[in-house]
């Protein structure tokens, strides 16, 4: 009887293997940002490469195939993020660690492509009816399996040698469109995942280095944009078969062991450095906070709360206390995408020196409330998690700059806020050569520097998560769409955050459709009312940036009956409104698709990064330059930097400077007032009941959550988070009409 039973225990078992009713996203492999245990192969490996010159050499071979195969895909890639720079290739352990990745690209995707390859390697290898084998390839987009959000696309193959699996390589692009209710990939109205796009879990797209044009075919008409899909995937699968060729003769050259000792040693060596410099650290406790005002449908007020802590060679980021998460609205984002902003964060602006690689973070704790806006749930989309991470990522680079500023060692200047939204525009429609399109502009690669210790920040530089992106060839992209940008990189008066140092200054941007009479865009920021960045150590924050619109016009046939009457400038234009009979409007940056007619301008700005210190220390001739080349006002110069000078020569007057930096001074002293008599003036046990506020008020494991159009906040335990549902902006404009008709009735029957 004992062996039936246990026979028939094995049977169940089996069953239950071979039942999974659906394998989603793994929580094991998503929630662990450590590098895998070392292997019997990689020790032995590790134990049997002792020449280290010659490692040195397999090392500095294998990182130039990479990068090979990371200008491979930009210089074939179909979509704007494969051309200027929006992308990463990388090599893997057998693990799936990512060892080494490509010196251009996103480095977020250091730390975000290690999760689809250990997927594949827990779940695919041994299924029978997947498989992995040479000349196999695996594609996939969902966040949820390793990701920022469903724009982003891999392509993955497996690598053997001598029918041992010895490494993975990869190529992850920001491709664009891909069939999400709105056009371009990243919609702002998405309410379920089940309207953001494409969600492939890894698939194996590829068999003997072919696509599979079945599932391509399949690909392609789920999406607006059939050659933008079929191109990118071949532009990505060619990339990783170079690199797969280039590893393949460093083997043929050097041995299988050096490489694989080179992989799994570069991640090691990577997590100790980082240790050694942690705890050059001093020891001790910072705290940083950031705001975004809305979820790109409603104007909210969300908390990103940040504790970091330091003990020895230990780190720990503490967000808890953040907003939760919300059900119907697009900007949640997963642990693992907050992580790699994280990543981002220390291997571009702390220790840039740093082998880009996931082991950067391995060593760094993180903890973040379950179900909160920056740990979310499958359940809930994330197409705009950027809307979120991107101020855990703000917040980190103050706390941290308040540990380099006492620190032994500094490898890089002590540096305020990198701007942080992607302000540009997603487009979409039938181009005026017939042909469906739909995708973004490049130039939100252009966001600015924050100012720096002994230096000002600078301007319209580089993506935040990408240092060596491009903003692209406007010339190139106003031939294949539909749409003219006529103000292209052009620097903002007065768009700066002030400071001893300033922050790098924006450019502005007005584009129209043009030769299309179904061209239509769209704008996903957040930022028009409340600052997304601070400044540091008394420098000021960026301002707030709206979207600009002026409707009823066709700027085209100006330019051809009265081309002297178009002003060149967002702020000219808004206030003088030069254009007869046009409707001048402005909204937030979270813009929701729309058509657009021919000659409509649809106008913003790039952000400035934050200032640095105090503006009456700002050298008084630093400040007659950006005077000089107009990229402030004589009022900035005047009333923020107090500086005096003669207006047509712009000579300064020390004395006189002086004189007025000193009366401000005077100034701030009235209008201070004893720290206890503010607290008693301006500190609530919670926020009013009129403030649409999500996150802790005080103590940070008491979420708050509600005040937006009538909803009663609600309080909860951090680790209880309740769901959140925002109202229907429709709805809320027919309440609203509904009690002003209501209103008007009564008036008419006390008449």
């Amino acid at each position: 009887m004992t062996d039936v039973h246990t026979h028939e225990q094995e049977l169940l078992k089996e069953f239950l293997a071979g039942a999974t009713l659906f394998l989603g996203p793994d929580p094991e492999i998503m929630l662990d940002h450590d590098i895998a245990p070392i292997s019997e192969r990689e020790r032995g490996a590790l134990d049997r490469v002792t020449d280290t010159h010659m490692a040195g050499v397999v090392r500095s071979r294998v990182e130039a195939g990479v990068n090979e195969a990371f200008a491979m895909s930009s210089q074939t890639g179909a979509c704007p993020g494969a051309r200027w720079g929006d992308s990463v290739c990388g090599l893997f352990t057998a693990n799936g660690d990512l060892a080494i990745s490509s010196n251009g690209g996103i480095l977020i995707f250091s730390v975000l492509t290690q999760h689809a390859v250990k997927f594949i390697a827990k779940y695919w290898i041994d299924d029978p009816s997947v498989g992995v084998r040479p000349g196999d390839g695996f594609a996939h987009n969902d966040a949820r399996y390793g990701n920022i959000h469903n724009t982003d696309s891999s392509v993955i193959l497996p690598i053997f040698h001598d029918g041992e699996l010895i490494a993975w390589v990869g190529c992850i692009t920001h491709v664009g469109e891909n069939g999400a209710i709105e056009p371009g990939g990243m919609p702002t109205i998405a309410e379920t995942p089940f309207d953001e796009g494409l969600k492939m879990p890894p698939i194996k797209l590829v068999e003997n280095y072919e696509l599979k044009r079945d599932l391509i075919t399949f690909l392609q008409n789920s999406t607006r944009d059939p050659k933008l899909i079929y191109e990118d995937m071949k532009s990505k699968l060619y990339a990783c078969i170079r690199l797969k060729e280039r590893l393949e003769e460093t083997i043929t050259q050097y041995g299988v062991d050096p490489v694989i000792a080179v992989l799994r040693g570069t991640l090691d060596d990577t997590k100790e450095e980082v240790k050694r410099r942690i705890s050059e650290w001093p020891d001790g406790t910072t705290r940083s906070v950031a705001f975004s005002d809305g979820t790109l449908r409603e104007n909210l007020l969300l908390k990103i709360n940040l504790e970091m802590r330091k003990n020895g060679d230990q780190l720990v980021l503490d967000f808890r206390g953040s907003s939760p998460e919300f059900q119907n609205r697009s900007i949640n984002t997963q642990a693992a995408s907050m992580k790699g902003m994280l990543a981002q964060l220390f291997l571009g602006y702390i220790w840039p020196d740093l082998p880009r690689n996931q082991a950067v973070l391995a060593p760094i704790e993180i903890v973040l409330d379950s179900r909160s806006v920056l740990n979310a749930a499958d359940e809930v989309p994330n197409a705009q998690s950027m809307m979120t991470f991107f101020f855990g990522y703000s917040a980190g680079q103050v706390a941290v700059a308040k540990f380099l500023y006492s620190a032994t060692n500094r490898y890089t200047k002590i540096l305020a806020p990198w701007y942080n939204m992607i302000q540009t525009f997603i487009y979409g429609g039938m181009t005026q050569h017939g042909e469906p399109a739909a995708n973004l502009c490049a130039d939100l690669n252009g966001m600015s520097g924050g100012a720096r210790d002994g230096l000002d920040g600078e301007n319209a530089i580089a993506l935040a998560s990408c240092a060596m992106s491009d903003l692209g060839e406007q010339e190139l992209s106003e031939e294949e769409n539909a749409f003219v940008q006529i103000i292209s990189k052009k620097i903002m008066r007065d768009n700066q955050a002030f400071g001893k140092y300033r922050g790098g200054q924006g450019y502005q941007m007005a584009l129209a459709a043009y030769e299309s009479t179904t061209w239509g865009f769209a704008s996903f920021c957040v930022g028009s009312k409340f600052p997304t960045i601070s400044g540091l150590f008394g420098g000021y924050a960026c301002p707030a940036y709206p979207l600009a619109k002026v409707q009823g016009v066709d700027v085209f046939d100006t330019f051809k009956h009265d081309p002297g009457s178009f002003k060149w400038t967002i702020e000219e234009i808004m206030n003088e409104r030069p254009f007869e009979g046009a409707v001048y409007s402005t909204h937030h940056m979270g813009f929701p698709f729309e058509l657009a007619k021919n000659g409509e301008l649809y106008m913003c700005t790039q952000g400035a990064g934050g200032g640095y210190g105090d503006v009456l220390e700002r050298d008084p001739a630093a400040v007659m330059k950006d005077l000089e080349q107009e990229l402030i006002s004589d009022w900035t110069a005047q009333e923020i930097y107090h500086v005096v000078y003669d207006p047509s020569s712009f000579v300064v007057d020390p004395e006189a400077t002086a004189q007025a930096r000193e009366a401000e001074r005077d100034r701030r002293k009235q209008r201070g007032v004893p720290y206890a008599d503010f607290v008693r003036e301006w500190v609530t046990e919670g926020p009013p009941a009129d403030l649409p506020f999500y996150g802790s008020w005080g103590d940070r494991e008491v979420i708050y959550a509600g005040g937006y159009a009538g909803q009663p906040h609600v309080r909860m335990r951090s680790d209880a988070i309740q769901d959140v549902v925002v109202p229907h902006p429709r709805e809320v404009r027919i309440a609203s009409l509904e009690a002003t008709v209501a209103e008007l009735q009564a008036k008419l029957r006390e008449q």
